[in-house]
């Protein structure tokens, strides 16, 4: 099984990942991915954070950049517009 490993970018701060995790596919690391941005999110940093300039870069065993998710992409919008 592949081995992905989900550095963390926090606005100007990188948190990287020396173990990373053995998942089947890159699907599953998009999925890793918005759940590591979602937990992220949801704990109080203390102050402001600009989320627009915070994202999870994906690379795996190689080095290679699998993928890079932005943390406003993991947030779900619901309801519509107001009247």
């Amino acid at each position: 099984m592949p081995r992905y490993f989900f550095n963390v970018s926090l606005e100007e701060h990188l948190l990287p990942d020396p173990e990373g995790q053995e998942l089947p596919d890159p699907d599953a690391a998009w999925e890793r991915a918005r759940q590591i941005a979602l937990d992220a999110m949801s704990v109080d940093a203390g102050g402001p954070v600009n989320w627009h300039a915070c994202h999870v870069e994906v690379r795996d065993a190689s080095g290679e950049i699998v993928l890079e998710f932005p943390f406003l992409e993991a947030v779900e919008i619901t309801g519509g517009l107001p009247n």
